[in-house]
């Protein structure tokens, strides 16, 4: 079998230990590969003519990208896991109680159980490479780093930095390490072996005392200031997660014992803590999103067919979602854009978007403004189609109107060449109604972007009946250029995400009219686990758009998806959101940062608000909705998969990652017993609660998604 550690020795007493795992792109830890470490490790001590340690990876671009998650699926119980875990802290041990220097040379990614790896080593040195990013992101999984760092971290930068490593996941550039401390040095990687070579050489040094602000300095120095980091902590953490995500509260419980206790015991609280959070449900939920995104990734999104290469993409419209679009194309992927829209206005304004998203990395100094302004040339623009010949994708985003789309289309087909593809920005209008007006409908595809762009992760690829595989797998790949999710619908009125929020928004509403006051609203479904609750996100979102896609849904889909009647009223009064600074919410600089509700908006309602039922039965009607729609999608096959449903959801409208995604949120529920709540509230408020078809009968078969 082929090893995956190889030791080499220098003539100066230096061995070079380099890890590449047979056959994998990155380097992953694996439990298996204890043994052949601990084995390694003896033979380096008895071997006295070694005078140091270099660790270093074999791979191109990675050092380690952190542990293989799979083997947590193997964990059939709490003590499997804590079992890993403490494997981890005796490897990670025995290498740290070396007598000889041990350095880690780091290139690219240094994750998670990797980062824990050179934790354990003496000095630490990093590649200046853009691909050198170190951090431990194990909370994004519902985990805590398990291999010793939560003990090693604090002690190297300080508690303050390391929790906030540690709570967000965040990943740290190769300059920012080593100012933190986090690294003894920075260097070019064509000298990176060299120059750990020769911190070895130089011998075991005391880490330089970390640079800390005063106030740190003053609290991380006694023990009632460290009882004051980690209750602050722990009130941010349960202000952000609602206690709905149990790792963050047992990472601070890890550093806490650790400092208070010692490392030895640290340790044992580390361990038991990883073991309960690898059989929790949350990390459970976390995990399988990360499985599903990892395997969609290999996804061309049509069976059989590979994607044409996009070598340059123009946007029609320069409002917001064409700027973002623009934006995209040229910063992530690195696709030269050209933005046409009628006026000069929208024009400027697509590049100003561009331009202030950009400098804001100038501004935080992870670009330089040489940097900035080359991908800025990517970016032309045109009031005329010129230049657009040889564009290889257009995506339009245009206002939603149906003639002026149709219109768009016969431009392109005039204007460009025979395999450019259309892609329509639309949030609404079926596809196949904008194909209709193609000679090569087969190039005709929906692109659907949410908004702010830049930020948020999914787009629906939208394919109507005549939309070729081709034209699929090319429109995937490019959405995956740009830094998002694709994932494949088939085409509907409201597609698949739209669809699904359209029912929980419209509950809300019906809420609010019963008599439920805004922020309680909110609030409830902020404590069920959504970022934002639906009146915001109405404001957010723009209650003119909200009002423009009920009555396209309703027409198409029925009538469960009328809008309650009494928001025509808000409309009357010209309150259309956060866009014009009048909606549910008061806007303007004399809102504070915490946002008041407009009073107001009752009156122009006609409601009073009354007692605040339960949050839980709130929430609970709300979310309900979406998840019998969901099913229906899957039921009229507008997505593919439960999987592509949780995917869209979570990524699309932040539905609750600990819960897995509406699919496993039903399987975790069980169908049944939705079928029951859905009945309940059937028989109180209508048919819009009816449950479909496919969880009658799952109900009756006791059968799962997943």
């Amino acid at each position: 079998m082929e090893k995956t550690f190889n030791l080499t020795r220098r003539d100066d007493g230096i061995a070079i230990l380099t890890m590449d795992v047979p056959g994998e792109t990155m380097n992953t830890l694996k439990a298996q590969f204890g043994p052949e470490i601990s084995e390694i490790l003896a033979e380096i001590k008895s071997d006295s003519s070694i005078r140091g340690l270099v660790l270093i990876s074999g791979k191109k671009d990675s050092f380690v990208a952190g542990a293989d998650i799979s083997m947590l699926d193997a964990c059939k119980t709490a003590g499997d896991a804590k079992a890993l875990s403490q494997q981890g802290h005796v490897v990670f041990n025995e290498l740290e109680a070396l007598t000889i220097p041990v350095v880690a040379a780091i290139h690219g990614a240094c994750l998670g159980g990797g980062l824990e790896l050179a934790l354990a080593c003496h000095q630490r040195v990093c590649s200046d490479d853009g691909k050198t990013m170190l951090g431990v992101p194990e909370v994004q999984l519902g985990l805590l780093p398990g291999g010793g760092g939560t003990q090693r971290l604090p002690r190297l930068v300080g508690i303050t930095t390391a929790l906030d490593m540690m709570l967000t996941g965040k990943q740290i550039r190769p300059k920012q390490a080593l100012k933190m401390g986090l690294v003894n040095d920075v260097v070019p990687q064509t000298i990176l072996l060299q120059t750990a070579v020769e911190m070895a050489l130089a011998g075991k040094r005391a880490p330089k005392p970390v640079k800390k602000s005063l106030v740190n300095q003053v609290l991380e120095g006694t023990s009632l200031g460290r009882n004051i980091i980690f209750d602050q902590a722990t009130k941010q953490v349960e202000k952000k997660t609602q206690g709905n995500y149990p790792a963050p509260a047992k990472i601070i419980d890890c550093v806490r014992q650790g400092i208070a206790k010692g490392m030895q015991k640290g340790l044992e609280v580390e361990a038991s803590h990883f073991a309960e959070l690898v059989v929790s449900k949350e990390s459970e939920a976390l995990r399988s999103i990360f499985f599903a995104t990892t395997e969609m990734k290999k996804e061309t999104g049509a069976e059989g067919a590979s994607p044409r290469k996009v070598k340059k993409a123009v946007i029609l419209g320069g409002g917001l979602m064409g700027g973002g679009i623009a934006s995209v194309t040229t910063t992530k992927a690195k696709i030269p854009v050209r933005v046409k829209d009628i006026s000069e206005k929208g024009l400027s304004n697509a590049l100003a978007y561009a331009y202030k998203l950009l400098d804001k990395g100038v501004k935080r100094r992870h670009m330089t403004p040489a940097a900035r302004d080359n991908l800025m040339a990517l970016m032309t623009t045109t009031t005329e189609y010129k230049g657009v010949k040889d564009a290889d994708i257009v995506v339009e985003a245009v206002f939603e109107d149906l003639a002026l789309k149709h219109q768009m289309v016969k431009d392109i087909e005039r204007e460009c060449g025979e395999h450019t593809i259309f892609a329509s920005n639309t949030s609404s209008l079926p596809i196949s109604q904008i194909a209709e007006a193609a000679t090569r409908p087969e190039n005709v595809i929906g692109l659907h972007y949410f908004s702010p762009v830049e930020k948020m992760p999914l787009v629906e690829v939208i394919a109507h009946a005549k939309t070729s595989p081709e034209t699929i797998a090319t429109t995937v790949a490019f959405a995956r250029k740009q830094g998002k999710t694709p994932i494949v619908v088939q085409d509907g009125a409201g597609f698949y995400v739209n669809r699904i929020l359209a029912l929980y928004m419209n509950e809300a509403a019906q809420l609010l009219l019963e008599g439920q006051s805004v922020e309680h609203l909110d609030k409830a479904l902020v404590k069920f686990g959504f970022p934002v609750g639906p009146i915001t996100l109405l404001d957010e979102v723009g209650i003119d758009v909200g009002a423009k896609i009920s009555p396209i849904l309703e027409k198409e889909l029925g009538e469960r998806f009328k809008a309650p009647a009494a928001f025509d009223k808000l409309l009357s009064d010209d309150r259309k959101g956060r866009k014009n600074g009048k909606g549910f919410y008061q806007y303007g600089a004399s809102s504070k940062k915490a946002k008041a509700v407009d009073e107001s908006v009752y009156g122009v309602l006609g409601i009073k608000p009354g007692t605040n039922k339960d949050a839980k039965a709130v929430a609970e009607r709300c979310v309900v909705q979406m998840l019998n729609e969901a099913v229906r999608c899957l039921e009229d096959g507008i997505i593919a998969s439960p999987r592509d449903g949780d995917i869209g959801a979570i990524f699309g409208i932040g539905f609750p990652p600990f819960l897995g995604g509406p699919f496993h949120y039903i399987d975790t529920l069980g169908a049944a017993n939705l079928v029951r709540i859905l009945e309940g509230y059937q028989s109180q408020f209508g048919n819009r609660f009816e449950p479909c078809e496919r969880l009658k009968t799952m109900a009756q078969e006791n059968a799962h998604f997943f």
